[in-house]
């Protein structure tokens, strides 16, 4: 008999292991506490999680396979995996072990700890799911200086013919990112979000009430938007392809107070739990584009294309590139705490507040509100990226660490020292103001940088740019604007600083 685990993010149903029907095979699947509790969780992510995995042991079950899952209020929900493993292969004669390899390095760090304890062989299994391995892009940048994703991205698209015409990018350009900027104000209409029948699992939600785990944020049918089967991810896929894809592209970086979805298709969840599969999600969006090209641009389908098929392999390929050391790197020197108001929402400045509920209430924002809101702020008043990392990976249901860690201490707060990125990603308020309608409605004026009425990210913006600037004075793209820095009178420059220093102290009051 083997005994095969299957862990809370490998809902691959196309999985090689459930092509055949062995009697002989045991699948086990845990909601285990030591998951539900390593960081403080969105409870929609805990439910999306419980919820999908439930909804995979059912679907294993249909198909004939042998499952055995113990719920969040099980005793082995408390107990230590390794024990939990021990205790069924003393149970039920276990000759073999078998896992397909995690995703995050503590549990692959746990995983070979636990193998190497049995007294019964064991094997690993690639996941079947990523179209590189965990050495790909280790491979694919040796002796470079820079780890470009842009080069990652066309060599990906040639070796996997995506958008390709004899040999040369379909339009005649690798990226239009140019196009994708645009700002949305209130046309064309946008869809509803896509929700399945279910609108949520209450039973999942009841039993994780009862199991007593702390969470963040708050739970609610009509806010909830995750996929509990691969049934309901396809038709989720199918929905952005019909009714989304048509702008993706155009407004993918806009942010609006009175639209938390825009045109974005919402399927990362179901990705990063393996639910779907990367290309058939790129297959389906480009085969609905060559059937409509006349209403749809391939801007819009490029754009969705580079996150899947360029970044979303390439974070992946950063993230084992880098581990385990990238997880302490703190490049900046940055020690301050995370604002209470990242748990609450209440805060005055208008995108801030936007950003923050709308993750609270719905376990999910788009890049730009990670990026260039929250991520933004927390950089400019130099919070610990430890801090940062716990937040992100809590509050988004599409948070596993390999895609959370390389994305926030990289590319958001730049503490790898631009591993990833190659300037850190900070603005002043005229970005947020450029890409959304957040500094309409704000107490604050995103055309000043002092005074009681300034928008705080501009004096944030210019203090750390004058308070990091020995570790960008070789840094080419930071150089115009150093130069304007310098520009700045000093006794403005004074004033902005005094007033960005009384923001970093306390920003809970702002």
């Amino acid at each position: 008999m083997k005994l095969r685990l299957i862990l809370g993010d490998q809902l691959n149903l196309k999985h090689s292991w459930y092509s055949n029907h062995e009697e002989d095979t045991l699948y086990v699947m845990y909601e285990l506490d030591q998951e539900a509790t390593y960081v403080v969780h969105h409870i929609q992510k805990i439910v999306a999680f419980f919820s999908a995995m439930q909804g995979f042991a059912t679907d294993l079950r249909d198909q004939g396979h042998q499952v055995l899952y113990f719920d969040i209020n099980s005793l082995e929900s408390k107990k230590p995996l390794k024990e939990n493993i021990k205790k069924l292969i003393d149970q039920k004669g276990i000759e073999k072990f078998e896992y397909q390899l995690p995703d995050e390095y503590r549990m692959d760090q746990q995983l070979n700890t636990i193998a190497e304890s049995l007294d019964i062989p064991s094997e690993s299994f690639d996941t079947e799911h990523f179209l590189t391995s965990r050495t790909d892009l280790k491979t694919f940048f040796e002796g470079k200086k820079q780890l470009i994703m842009e080069f990652f991205y066309r060599n990906m698209r040639k070796k996997y013919d995506l958008l390709m015409e004899q040999g040369q990018p379909l339009g005649g350009q690798w990226n239009f990112d140019k196009n994708n900027r645009k700002k949305w104000k209130g046309d064309p209409t946008i869809p509803a979000p896509f929700q399945s029948g279910e609108r949520g699992n209450q039973k999942v939600y009841e039993s994780l009430l009862k199991s007593g785990i702390k969470t963040i944020g708050v739970y609610n049918a009509e806010n909830y938007l995750f996929p509990a089967n691969r049934k309901e991810a396809l038709a989720q896929l199918d929905y952005f392809c019909k009714h989304l894809l048509i702008h993706f592209g155009d407004y993918q970086d806009a942010m609006h107070t009175e639209e938390r979805n825009l045109f974005h298709s919402r399927i990362s969840f179901a990705l990063n739990t393996k639910i779907l599969h990367p290309m058939e999600v790129m297959e389906s969006v480009i085969d609905y584009y060559n059937k409509n090209q006349e209403t749809i641009a391939l801007s819009q389908v490029e754009g969705f294309v580079r996150q899947i098929l360029g970044w979303r392999e390439y974070i992946r390929g950063i993230y084992w590139r880098e581990m385990p050391v990238y997880k302490k790197q703190n490049h900046l020197d940055n020690f301050n705490k995370l604002p209470d108001f990242y748990w609450t929402g209440k805060t005055q400045m208008n995108c801030l507040k936007e950003s923050i509920t709308d993750s609270l209430e719905t376990a999910y924002a788009h890049h730009i509100q990670r990026l260039m809101i929250t991520g933004n702020f927390a950089l400019l008043i130099q919070c610990h990226p430890d801090e940062v990392d716990v937040w992100y990976l809590g509050i988004y249901a599409d948070a596993i660490e390999w895609v959370q860690l390389p994305n926030t201490r990289g590319m958001s707060q730049w503490a790898d020292g631009g591993t990833v990125a190659t300037k850190p990603y900070v603005s002043s308020g005229s970005y947020i103001h450029k890409m959304s309608n957040y500094c309409g409605t704000c107490k604050y004026d995103r055309s000043k940088r002092t005074g009681e009425k300034a928008c705080p990210f501009n004096s944030l913006y210019w203090n750390f740019l004058d308070d990091k600037k020995e570790y960008f004075k070789k840094n080419n793209r930071m150089a115009m604007m150093l130069r304007l820095l310098d520009k700045i009178p000093l006794l403005e420059k004074q004033e902005i600083k005094n007033r960005a220093m009384s923001i970093i102290e306390n920003p809970d009051a702002y």
